[in-house]
């Protein structure tokens, strides 16, 4: 039991280093598209380029257990997942050390307010935010899937979408970023 709570008060002190800067981008990598013909605001209330639907990000599979994505325009890879069967967006990043989803997404996914114990604290660019611990079913992106994978659900204040940690990539037989793509091989 002390190996467990050490374990897991480890990745509670990495997740509260990290999640700050993966909340910021995964604002501004999640926030949905501005309605042709009005421009996008950034956080500083300055207009930010919107990118057309030709750049948006691809993801292809390159054969079974293997799947290649485009990084967009800022060198994010966003991507299309299903999370216990469900389709859900994320972006991955190799810096966080487990899946973080809100309790929105965490909701649809079948985990109930009930189920979930938010007992663990994280930090985020917003301030301290309480943090319940989920391990999911499975995970896919394209031909790969993943079961048994860690995450955290956190307060929908803290967190706006889905970020993709390492609790998903060490799974995988490889990762490899190079030249804008990541690509990952299960």
């Amino acid at each position: 039991m002390l190996v467990r709570t050490a374990i897991f008060a480890a990745v509670a002190a990495v997740l509260a280093t990290q999640i700050p800067s993966m909340i910021q981008l995964a604002q501004k990598d999640l926030s949905p598209p501005p309605a042709p013909g009005t421009a996008a605001v950034s956080g500083n209330g300055a207009p930010s380029p919107s990118v057309p639907a030709s750049q948006a990000p691809q993801q292809a599979s390159l054969s079974s257990g293997r799947v290649r994505i485009d990084a967009d325009s800022r060198g994010h890879f966003q991507a299309s997942f299903r999370i216990n069967g469900k389709p859900m967006d994320g972006v991955i990043d190799t810096g966080a050390s487990t899946i973080a989803i809100n309790e929105t997404a965490a909701r649809r996914l079948g985990f109930t307010g009930n189920g979930l114990d938010f007992r663990y604290t994280v930090n985020t660019a917003n301030g301290g935010t309480e943090a319940a611990h989920v391990v999911l079913d499975r995970v896919e992106i394209g031909s790969i899937r993943v079961t048994g994978v860690d995450a955290f659900v956190l307060r929908d204040k803290a967190l706006s979408g889905m970020l993709v940690g390492m609790t998903f990539l060490q799974k995988l037989k490889s990762y490899q970023v190079a030249d804008g793509q990541m690509t990952l091989a299960q």
